[in-house]
């Protein structure tokens, strides 16, 4: 009898941890089949992305959706390049604790120690401080793409007032994370991007992220389409038309990757691979508070707590076009990375509805629907303006949702008329913001400028006439230019 125990009792010890894995796969191959299921279904509606989720160091579910380029009719992959924004943060405060390690700088060390003309309100800023955004530097000082000299960029920042004394708050600012990248270079008298491949990627084996120094195939590089409407190009191919990266971008945003590298980072960062365990700690560390005290602010992370009163470390970066969004969650050793080459608000959350799916079966998710620049041109595609009624119908069934302001549609009709090629659409347009919201003078005036571009004098004073009376700033100039010609 004994002997028979024995053996049901080593029997059972084998048959627990298989029927727990077991049990582990169910559960993951329900929560790719959710999330499939989900994202295949948001593509009819224009969601255009990728997503890799990986728990306990097994990916769950990596996989891309919508297209990459839709002239080419190229589809995203997990080795789809996308601008990841401001997650390019992340590597900047990498590099600085890198450096930190290395015996070359401290993050007490302050702005005169790398710049000796640096004006006196700003000499104390220290490293901590302009990695934490809590340096009182404003957000920006120009555009992405702004061709600007490093001497002229530092002048100009330099000699730009602080939004606040330093360290007394919190205030979210690229030019820091630019000021850094300079810091950079003058420490490891290496380029920015060189110094991260050397001491980041090569590392952790990423051979698909950064600016320019990748061998890149365009092919892979996504497309981006602002509302998954307009062709913005690919982030990769405006640097080498450009020849460089701007100081505007440079450090704080831009960088490009893929999934399959993201991860990779992740995976490096999370063994040590680039960080030893003190400065990892200080690097995941919550330094400083927003207002509501709901969100913490590492070097290069956000920092919150999740539903299960967990740690998350959390990054979004977007342009408007691109975004990224990463979710980690150590405690429970869950990855979440989402890409996308067509941002809208209605696909700005996806990744943390996705992490309510892994930790609650039960979560219904809201289906992804069109955004509603999205909505508006797919419907002007398959149909003439002779079918404007039917429009008229859609959006104002909605106006109290997606339509409730007027900038939507009138950003619409001019996006139209940029394109000059369907004009009598960009009029219909005009013509229905008009009739949702007739008592602003702005969308009388914007109506006018269609009938102008389509050459219809007459309409256009009438149009341009409302404007005025509703007080319209600018438009009785065109008004009386229009008169002038008759």
């Amino acid at each position: 009898m004994k002997i028979i125990f024995l053996v049901f009792l080593i029997f059972t010890q084998f048959l627990v941890p298989t029927s727990l894995s077991a049990q582990k796969t169910e559960i993951q191959s329900s929560i790719k089949l959710k999330i499939d299921t989900y994202l295949k279904e948001g593509v009819k509606n224009g969601f255009s992305g990728a997503i890799l989720v990986a728990e306990k160091g097994e990916i769950v579910i990596n996989q891309g959706y919508g297209l990459a380029d839709k002239k080419n009719n190229i589809q995203n992959t997990p080795n789809t390049i996308f601008d990841i924004g401001s997650n390019t943060k992340q590597f900047t405060a990498a590099a600085i604790l890198k450096l930190s390690q290395l015996d070359k700088l401290k993050v007490t060390d302050s702005l005169s120690t790398f710049f000796p003309n640096v004006p006196s309100d700003k000499g104390n800023i220290t490293i901590h401080q302009l990695l934490t955004h809590t340096a009182g530097f404003k957000a920006s000082i120009g555009k992405d793409f702004d061709p600007i000299t490093t001497e002229d960029f530092f002048k100009k920042v330099f000699a730009s007032e602080l939004l606040h004394k330093p360290a007394s708050k919190y205030s979210y600012s690229n030019i820091g994370y630019s000021i850094l990248a300079r810091i950079i270079e003058l420490v490891s008298k290496m380029d920015y991007e060189v110094f991260l491949n050397v001491y980041l990627f090569k590392p952790s084996k990423m051979n698909q992220t950064g600016y320019l120094l990748p061998q890149w195939n365009t092919n892979l590089c996504a497309i981006g389409y602002n509302r998954n409407v307009m062709d913005i190009g690919a982030t990769v191919t405006r640097y080498q038309k450009d020849g460089g990266v701007s100081w505007h971008l440079k450090g704080n945003g831009g960088i490009n990757s893929s999934q399959e590298d993201m991860y990779k980072w992740i995976k490096a960062l999370s063994s040590n691979a680039i960080l030893p365990t003190s400065l990892f700690e200080k690097y995941t560390a919550s330094h400083t508070r927003n207002m509501n005290d709901s969100f913490g602010y590492a070097y290069g992370w956000g920092i919150t707590n999740s539903d299960r009163d967990t740690k998350r470390i959390t990054h979004n970066g977007s342009n408007g076009t691109f975004a990224h969004s990463i979710i980690w969650l150590p405690n429970e050793d869950v990855i979440i990375l989402y890409s996308t080459n067509a941002s809208s608000p209605k696909v700005e959350r996806l990744a943390y509805n996705i992490e309510k799916i892994i930790f609650n079966q039960n979560y219904q998710l809201k289906p992804i629907k069109k955004n509603p620049y999205f909505l508006v041109f797919d419907f002007i595609e398959n149909h003439g303006s002779k079918d404007s009624k039917e429009l008229y119908s859609i959006v104002k069934n909605g106006a109290n949702a997606d339509f409730k302001k007027s900038g939507v549609l009138n950003s619409i009709g001019y996006m139209i008329l940029k394109e000059d090629k369907n004009l009598e659409w960009a009029i219909e347009i005009f013509k229905l913001n008009s009739e949702l919201f007739e008592d602003e003078g702005n969308v009388w005036d914007s109506l006018g400028d269609g009938y102008v571009a389509n050459g219809q004098k007459e309409e256009a004073i009438i149009s341009f006439r409302k404007a005025v009376a509703l007080k319209n700033e600018g438009t009785l100039k065109k008004l009386n230019e229009l008169l002038q010609k008759e």
